[in-house]
């Protein structure tokens, strides 16, 4: 057959723009057609855009950086694809620009930290695609509450089998981005919320019984996703070398054996300069082992 595969890059695209909720030009550049000249991503949306399925907004304040978002019509294109099956209801519905424009500073910064996975993932040989980043996944600790990370990605790593063959290791990791707006006190709360959730064992009614309750108890909604309790990564943005240490610091196992994060990196906006997330040894994700009782 010919031809099949001719709006390839344009689904991309506006599956990008709808999971991501909002992108800029160079960012969608380089997540979803970086092997091109950056004017063939123009030109795609600006397609996408004369048809309807995403808008835009310029921030004068970052040099005139126009800021890609889905939709209502496009976003409710994109919920029927089977790439997107895994993102999260809400994120399904269109923006309008006000949203996109209040909430740019850290939507930016949340898709920045994912392209530079994805970056890291091509550079090593490594597999992690723009679809691998799920944001906002809902995960409910009952009473009303609830952990809502502002991702989780999925990262194939080439390692070394004992005949020295190739082989593939799956890491996974709940990603929280901190843009210098909460103290330390309530970043290292949010690693509490995680040891609950790791706990939490959801049953009809709402009712969050021990585990002893067995034959009642329902599977948590992160593990429909993912068989072991991913591993937590904290980044900062914006911050002094002092902030990563004091979370850490504070986010020390407790006797409770609550989880601290595996690792807390600074973030340059906008430098591409990532930190190495991968420690040498690739049994542990980012640096250091996790060795509380949640880790994967």
């Amino acid at each position: 057959m010919v031809n099949v595969d001719a709006g390839g890059g344009d689904r991309l695209a506006l599956a990008v723009v709808v999971q991501y909720r909002m992108a800029t030009t160079e960012q969608m550049h380089l997540l979803t057609a970086p092997g091109v000249r950056i004017e063939q991503t123009r030109r795609r949306l600006a397609k996408l855009r004369a048809e309807g399925l995403v808008d835009r907004i310029t921030l004068p304040q970052a040099g005139r950086t126009r800021v890609w978002f889905p939709t209502e019509y496009g976003a409710r294109i994109a919920a029927s694809w089977p790439e997107l099956r895994n993102c999260a209801p809400r994120l399904r519905r269109g923006s309008d620009p006000t949203a996109v424009r209040l909430a740019a500073g850290h939507g930016l910064t949340v898709t920045e930290t994912a392209l530079a996975f994805v970056q890291d993932a091509r550079r090593r040989g490594d597999v992690c695609m723009p679809l691998d980043w799920i944001p906002e996944v809902h995960h409910p600790l009952g009473n009303g509450e609830a952990v809502i990370p502002d991702g989780l990605f999925y990262y194939e790593r080439r390692s070394q089998n004992r005949d020295g063959g190739d082989g593939w290791r799956l890491l996974r990791a709940f990603v929280e981005v901190d843009r210098a707006t909460m103290g330390p006190e309530r970043l290292s709360a949010k690693v509490g919320a995680y040891a609950r959730l790791h706990a939490y064992v959801p049953v009809p009614g709402g009712r969050t019984p021990p585990r002893r309750y067995g034959a009642e108890q329902q599977e948590a909604a992160w593990k429909r996703r993912c068989p072991l309790f991913p591993r937590l990564l904290f980044v900062l943005d914006g911050t002094g070398p002092e902030a990563s240490s004091t979370v850490s610091r504070r986010s020390t196992p407790r006797p409770d054996k609550r989880p601290r994060p595996d690792s807390c990196v600074r973030f340059r906006s906008w430098s591409r300069r990532w930190p190495i997330c991968w420690g040498t040894d690739p049994r542990h994700l980012c640096g250091a082992p996790f060795t509380t009782s949640v880790s994967a």
